[in-house]
């Protein structure tokens, strides 16, 4: 998630103070990705920094607003204009935890796919009902909301449902994949024993029983 451009872009309609950018932020993300105060300040900071964002004074209550440069304005332009990389995939903590409880011995891998997918069809039946509210809402504008804030709440919840549909998909599929994996195993010959494991030859008895300290053992 880039806070950094987010902010940009925010600050692209006319300047702004951090509790302002936070609410904003919010507003159009419906709060999905929600950000403390510390992060907007120390993001600014960074943008102060490279020249893409300059103080623009204070009101009466002591806000330090800021201001976007011309060099701001261009990155987020080229942040529009730029596809988002695929090259580097951020980490996805599922994926890292199935391919570890795979290979570790005694996890019930299935009964960890059944767990994720009841999580995962219950989380898209919340953004599919908050979608619906999010239509209605859509219908009926209340005063003061930001112009565009519903459409944008609304291409995020599409987005969330598609990750969530999709998550479940890939469920389905590691389930099957684990199945056929048993079943392969299943039907693989059994490794050869070691020398001096087998049992005793045609015609030979049972090996003699060895005395212990306390008597003899079978």
């Amino acid at each position: 998630m880039s806070i950094r451009h987010g902010l940009l872009a925010l600050l692209d309609q006319g300047p702004r103070y951090g509790y302002q950018l936070r609410a904003e932020f919010e507003a159009r993300t419906g709060a999905t990705w929600p950000l403390n105060v510390g992060q907007v300040y120390t993001t600014l900071g960074r943008l102060e920094r490279d020249g893409l964002v300059v103080p623009a004074g204070e009101d009466e209550e002591g806000h330090q607003f800021y201001a976007v440069t011309d060099e701001g304005r261009a990155e987020l332009r080229n942040w529009f204009d730029t596809p988002v990389s695929r090259t580097n995939p951020p980490r996805d903590e599922l994926a890292i935890k199935l391919a570890m409880a795979v290979t570790v011995p005694g996890v019930d891998v299935p009964a960890v796919v059944q767990s994720q997918r009841r999580h995962s069809i219950k989380a898209l039946q919340d953004y599919t009902r908050l979608k619906g509210r999010a239509l209605a809402g859509e219908s009926a504008p209340q005063a003061g909301r930001q112009e565009g804030s519903d459409l944008a709440w609304l291409l995020v919840l599409d987005q969330l449902i598609f990750q969530a549909e999709a998550e479940v998909r890939w469920l389905d599929h590691c389930e099957t994949r684990l199945a056929q994996h048993a079943e392969a195993r299943a039907k693989q010959p059994a490794p050869p024993q070691a020398p001096g494991a087998a049992g005793p030859l045609p015609g030979e008895g049972p090996a003699p029983a060895r005395a212990g300290r306390r008597g003899f053992r079978a």
